[in-house]
């Protein structure tokens, strides 16, 4: 499961920045709320309407972008 089947990016929704799909929930969100010291456990509980399995795939796939981008 790809990036862009998690995370979308419509301009009709939070003016195109990129959300978990089905959701208004940025993907920022969730890398802010790691890079404080929060855990993953926390941001699903403040968003419930983003799944363990989306988050996880999520963070596997922008990794994986990032390291194939440094290569």
């Amino acid at each position: 499961m790809g990036l862009s089947n998690i995370v979308i990016r419509d301009p009709d929704i939070l003016s195109g920045e990129p959300v978990f799909r089905g959701t208004r929930v940025p993907f920022k969100s969730l890398t802010d709320y790691l890079e404080r010291g929060h855990t993953l456990d926390e941001f699903l509980d403040d968003f419930p309407g983003v799944t363990r399995v989306a988050a996880i795939a999520a963070l596997e796939e922008a990794r994986s972008s990032l390291s194939a981008t440094l290569k």
